[in-house]
């Protein structure tokens, strides 16, 4: 079975057939989906989608590019859906500077906020991370994260930056992109990660894998970043699939 650790059903993509799509994981030997949060309002949808979907975990968190309003009563929000069984994760979080806006200093506030509430909560992360290597990799390593644990998602830095994320034990989410052509950089990372660190995400409805790029993503799509993922480690498709589904339970903390 597959499980896909980085998914957002709560999109308005979805709205005309998320019950139906959802409906028909399982028998496509999807065992697992953790829907991430990237806002206020879309962290409640995916508390909501734990609650009616026996397969379907949970993070809530605020993605970088929402922080611009965020407040001390959110965090205290966040905290309180913590403590729901099924949610798993504090995400997503981190730094973004794709855009401008919010002010970098207002994202570290709220990656440092939403890290620590990770700390207290007794939670990891998954981290958010675009043109930003230098700045979440000294954020996190000026709050000791390493201690926290989590994951690197969509991971699309170097090989050299993996080195310096596994050194703190995180593991790397891997979906879509790597199937693209011009993904030369993330194959060297992919290749050189160990695989034991690698698990399979999908970022839907984004990032859909060749033949499927630029259509809606789901996590029917994993089984084409599993061929390639197998090609670059050398071994099976349902090695791979066995696999990261255990790194993804152990991410988790499924299993203590």
């Amino acid at each position: 079975m597959i499980f896909d650790t980085h998914a957002h059903y709560d999109d308005e993509a979805f709205d005309a057939d998320r019950a139906e799509l959802l409906g028909s994981m399982q028998e496509h030997g999807i065992g697992a989906i953790v829907n991430v949060g990237a806002s206020m309002e879309s962290s409640n949808i995916t508390v909501k989608l734990t609650k009616q979907y026996p397969f379907v975990y949970g993070a809530v968190g605020v993605h970088p590019n929402e922080v611009g309003d965020m407040t001390e009563k959110d965090l205290q929000q966040l905290e309180t859906w913590s403590q729901i069984d099924k949610v798993l994760a504090i995400g997503e979080i981190g730094l973004d500077y794709h855009y401008p806006e919010p002010p970098k200093d207002v994202q570290k506030r709220w990656f440092e906020a939403q890290m620590e509430l990770a700390r207290k909560t007794k939670l990891p992360v998954i981290i958010h991370s675009r043109d930003a290597a230098k700045d979440t990799l000294d954020t996190m390593t000026a709050l000791h994260a390493g201690e926290i644990g989590g994951v690197i998602h969509c991971y699309s830095y170097t090989k050299e930056m993996a080195r310096e994320f596994l050194n703190m034990d995180y593991y790397f989410g891997i979906g879509g992109v790597l199937t693209f052509p011009n993904a030369k950089k993330l194959r060297e990372a992919v290749a050189y990660i160990p695989l034991d660190k690698l698990v399979l995400e999908t970022d839907c409805p984004y990032l859909a894998p060749v033949p499927n790029r630029g259509k809606r993503n789901s996590s029917l799509n994993i089984p084409y970043v599993i061929e390639v993922m197998a090609e670059l480690k050398g071994c099976s498709a349902k090695e791979i699939e066995q696999i990261t589904m255990e790194n993804a339970k152990r991410l988790y903390r499924m299993q203590e």
